[in-house]
């Protein structure tokens, strides 16, 4: 019991972590003095991915920089996001062509703690290093959860020391403007 009220803290603290760190750029105008903090409606509007429509979006993970290794995934998660339910998540890199290139793969942590130390033991591997090729490894988000992603090559040297992780909570989509 005590270890569900644990789990249940820790994603309580990391949905408002990230809803915080969000709305932590607003800049309050002559007009909204008084609408602080969680009181500014307008924020999701203003934070929209840009490819926002009525339906769920495609997103190449890294943008132009796709899935590799030295990219800061967490600070580009936070540019980019927030992320909705059911939008796709578009993991391209290159398939290892001999013994002297990088590999790259795509994991899911089952928990916080195991995403920040790297601690692939418990994690899942959702894409192989020759998945990534051609239009690349393709996972949506279908639930309602906190998301944690990594490289997992290496034995997590990627996830740790080459900044190939970030964490994501999908929200709802609004579906009338």
């Amino acid at each position: 019991m005590g270890l569900k009220q644990a789990q249940v803290l820790i994603l309580l603290l990391t949905v408002a972590s990230m809803a915080a760190v969000g709305m932590a750029d607003k800049k309050i105008s002559a007009t909204q003095r008084w609408n602080f903090g969680f009181n500014y409606t307008d924020w999701f509007a203003k934070h929209r991915n840009n490819n926002t429509g009525s339906g769920p979006n495609r997103i190449i993970v890294g943008g132009s920089a796709k899935w590799q290794f030295g990219f800061n995934y967490t600070d580009w998660a936070m540019k980019n996001g927030p992320f909705y339910l059911n939008d796709t998540l578009v993991f391209k890199y290159d398939p290892p062509v001999d013994n002297s290139s990088h590999p790259h793969s795509v994991y899911l942590f089952t928990n916080f703690w195991s995403f920040l130390n790297c601690d692939l033991t418990q994690a899942r591997q959702l894409a192989d290093p020759t998945q990534g090729g051609g239009e690349g490894f393709e996972f949506q988000l279908k639930r309602w959860q906190p998301y944690f992603f990594a490289c997992g090559e290496k034995n997590g040297v990627h996830c740790n020391q080459g900044l190939m992780k970030f964490a994501i909570m999908p929200l709802f989509r609004r579906w009338h403007w």
